[in-house]
């Protein structure tokens, strides 16, 4: 009974966490899991990132991609977490354009080429740690809207899930995040900024990240630049 014990938390902590390998496409979840996100390198322990300087910042992924998902401008895109989003903090979600001429599958969007399109932070005051204040803890999935004003062409969409259970010291935060390739049709003539680079857009004692529910907090601002307010 007592090795027992220490093995029992171990699968605990290791079912707790999660990733993102599927799109939810006109609400539907793609039949397999890496069709259009690019293969993770924790496809297989779902560990999530705790180094914001690691180049595992921007799509974490273990190979290159192979499909590519058509998706509306205006239109919700969603993502499978699997099993569900189990760690509370906020869900967000940036968007790179890919260079004409370029190979969406081998594409590494690097420097500043990433906009913050979509935020899902907490939300009342004092917070807590429950799906009170954080809406996408313990979801099965996350969407966003595509902005409408977002350009045609083809993209990475990279989305993050903020673990903050263990924030209260530098490099606590756990970032659970994968990349999807999609085409946006039917877009439009707006210039989605502010831009910025992954790593380099977070500092591991910026205030998202370095953050703890006691004593009670009152506020939370999710880290990262603004969300593009589609002009």
């Amino acid at each position: 009974m007592h090795l027992l014990t220490p093995l029992l938390v171990l699968a605990g902590t290791a079912q707790a966490h999660y990733r993102f390998p599927k799109l939810i496409l006109n609400g539907q979840p793609e039949a397999a899991e890496w069709t259009s996100v690019r293969q993770t390198k924790n496809y297989q322990t779902n560990s999530g990132v705790t180094s914001v300087t690691s180049a595992d910042m921007r799509c974490f992924q273990n190979r290159a991609g192979t499909g590519t998902a058509t998706v509306a401008a205006g239109s919700e895109l969603g993502f499978v977490a699997a099993s569900e989003v189990s760690h509370f903090g906020p869900v967000q979600f940036y968007m790179a354009k890919v260079p004409e001429g370029a190979n969406v599958n081998t594409w590494e969007a690097a420097g500043n080429v990433w906009f913050k399109a979509a935020s899902i932070s907490a939300v009342g005051s004092p917070l807590g740690s429950g799906p009170e204040t954080w809406p996408a803890y313990k979801k099965s999935s996350v969407s966003f809207t595509i902005p409408k004003n977002t350009p045609s062409g083809k993209y990475l969409v990279r989305v993050e899930s903020i673990a903050l259970h263990q924030a209260q010291n530098v490099g606590g935060a756990q970032i659970y995040l994968s990349c999807a390739q999609v085409e946006v049709t039917g877009g439009g003539n707006g210039t989605p900024g502010p831009l910025v680079a992954f790593p380099g857009a977070y500092n591991a004692n910026d205030a998202g990240l370095r953050w703890s529910y006691y004593p009670i907090p009152t506020s939370y601002t999710a880290p990262g630049p603004a969300v593009w307010n589609g002009s």
